[in-house]
């Protein structure tokens, strides 16, 4: 169940992301809405996958990770942003080390 709630407070997370872009600073109603929705639900999530034990660095790092890689993706794929290997290079970085963090932590 903990990883079914740190997949929804990713997702959310991401949603509420791109849908900062999409509001224009606020200045559209149905994306500042998904925003804040988004941004209080990924929350929401985050919180119950700590309460039901996953250590705070290795939750928040694996948060952290997938979302900035998704919302790069997403980007690149839908919003027209340019994705450089350099980029491409950085995020392959920072999902390996999220996954050298879980395979080092202790049992």
């Amino acid at each position: 169940m903990v990883w079914v709630f740190l997949a929804g407070a990713i997702a959310s997370e991401v949603c509420a992301t791109i849908s900062l872009k999409l509001s224009e600073g606020f200045t559209k109603l149905v994306p500042s809405i998904i925003v804040i929705v988004g941004y209080v639900l990924a929350f929401l999530l985050l919180a119950q996958v700590l309460k039901l034990g996953l250590a705070v660095g290795v939750a928040y790092a694996i948060w952290a990770a997938v979302g900035v890689t998704l919302v790069a993706l997403v980007g690149a794929l839908f919003l027209g942003e340019r994705l450089t290997w350099v980029q491409v290079g950085g995020l392959a970085a920072v999902v390996i080390g999220v996954v050298m963090l879980e395979a080092g932590g202790a049992r």
